[in-house]
């Protein structure tokens, strides 16, 4: 039978709140610790439609736990433990107000405003003539700001993250190695199940100093992938791609009319 876990309501020892996000229930525990529970709910364009997806919380939590512990010797993360399949406990860290987007292909609202004439971002220049779903020769970093719920994340270059103060400049430069790496990792691990990791988003905190990766990494809800197979035949042939990811949510959403 099918279970759909909207939204949890417990109450733990030491428990001083609890946030609901878009997809998320997170516990904050004695001030030390954050208790995550990946509920089924779906988000596109940061609004939470009204109907989840069976077991899909347990899906992505289960796929995070997996990357955080084959990237733990790139950079520290915030877990410490999965004690179930929806359900993730580690240390609470101070967040960096900056979400690290890392694109591999040209795709999804990139590909979009590159139609509509984009050609530089984050001080990159895009070439001309470029297809949707084209590999770039190196993944790209396009960072955003981390937007409160309701409202939508902004672009924002590398160079106005410093200027603005929002990440001093040195931890910047660590973020932006950790992020291209953590990319790389997912990659292979990705092409080793027959999949291509096309782009995702990392976020990432601060804990007595020390740069941690947080949340969830490489998941379906915070990436997106192709299939491996026939996708340089589909690429050839202008057709669009076989992919794990939001993208038919969102597209979904834009035909009939609700971005």
């Amino acid at each position: 039978m099918e279970k759909t876990l909207m939204r949890s309501d417990f109450q733990f020892p030491g428990q001083k709140g609890v946030y609901h996000g878009k997809v998320r229930d997170v516990y904050n525990i004695d001030e030390k610790y954050l208790l995550m529970v990946v509920t089924d709910r779906i988000s596109a364009f940061d609004v939470v439609l009204p109907k989840g997806i069976p077991y899909k919380g347990q899906v992505l939590n289960q796929i995070a736990d997996r990357f955080l512990d084959a990237t733990s010797d790139i950079v520290p993360n915030w877990k410490i433990a999965s004690p179930d399949p929806a359900v993730t406990v580690g240390y609470i860290c101070k967040p960096y107000p900056v979400e690290m987007i890392v694109r591999a292909y040209l795709t999804g609202n990139l590909w979009r405003s590159y139609k509509d004439g984009l050609r530089e971002i984050n001080g990159i220049k895009l070439p001309e003539g470029m297809k949707e779903h084209q590999k770039f020769k190196e993944p790209i970093l396009t960072p955003t700001t981390k937007a409160e719920q309701g409202l939508h994340d902004e672009d924002i270059s590398s160079k106005e993250i410093i200027q603005q103060g929002l990440v001093p400049a040195d931890e910047y430069r660590h973020i932006e190695d950790y992020a291209i790496e953590i990319f790389k990792r997912g990659s292979e691990i990705a092409a080793s199940h027959g999949l291509i990791l096309v782009d995702t988003k990392y976020e990432f905190g601060n804990k007595d100093g020390v740069i941690m990766l947080i949340d969830e990494i490489n998941t379906p809800d915070s990436s997106r992938y192709f299939y491996a197979d026939g996708y340089q035949e589909r690429f050839d042939k202008g057709l669009q791609q076989k992919q794990l990811s939001k993208e038919f949510v969102r597209e979904w959403l834009m035909e009939n009319g609700f971005q």
